[in-house]
């Protein structure tokens, strides 16, 4: 499957659903990747892809996935020469809003400055700020109250980004206290309110 909208003039009668990108980054937040598309999956109307990163893999089966998985391979596979599909475009082409979750401290700080270095950061590089961007910070508390990550949260507020804030729990770690990713719940809800408000704009 290439990351691209069907075409309308060969499904004239289906409506297009709503593209949801889904970005996974490497905290053991991602261990919760399968319930999120699980979840988002039951939205009718959505199509979810997954773009992650190599740590990110760790904490999670591809098998238990069940849509299309893209990782740094992939970008490399398809382009050979000028004419070739560049993927971190196709899937910013293809997505209508782009939901990080997990966000690690690595990834923030290479968002915030710019850098990118693989699939992940080079779409959130390309990305279209005319679409919604949720990111949902995930790590360690003494990372989370580490100086640097209020500002770069700071910065991708300032990119136009949206925050889903972390909480407070008893990390997988054993610490207690901020930085466990948003629940599953609370990102699919912002994700259900983000499609309402284009099915409206679509029926108006």
């Amino acid at each position: 499957m290439e990351p691209r909208a069907s075409s309308p003039a060969a499904t004239p009668q289906v409506e297009r659903k709503f593209h949801v990108l889904v970005g996974v980054t490497g905290s053991v937040a991602a261990l919760k990747l399968p319930l999120l598309v699980s979840r988002l999956l039951d939205i009718s109307g959505l199509e979810v892809t997954v773009v992650t990163t190599e740590r990110a893999k760790h904490f999670y089966s591809p098998q238990d996935i069940p849509v299309t998985l893209y990782s740094d391979t992939d970008e490399w596979e398809m382009w050979k020469r000028r004419s070739d599909p560049v993927l971190h475009i196709d899937l910013r082409r293809w997505a209508d809003l782009m939901v990080v979750a997990p966000l690690d401290a690595n990834t923030l700080g290479k968002v915030a400055s710019g850098i990118c270095d693989n699939l992940l950061t080079c779409v959130i590089r390309a990305w279209d700020h005319s679409k919604p961007l949720f990111f949902c910070p995930a790590m360690n508390t003494a990372m989370w109250e580490h100086p640097l990550t209020a500002q770069q949260v700071g910065q991708l507020k300032a990119f136009g980004y949206t925050e889903v804030p972390c909480v407070a729990k008893k990390l997988v770690c054993g610490d207690q206290g901020m930085g466990a990713m948003a629940e599953v719940e609370t990102i699919v809800d912002k994700v259900k309110e983000v499609f309402s408000q284009h099915r409206g704009i679509q029926q108006s």
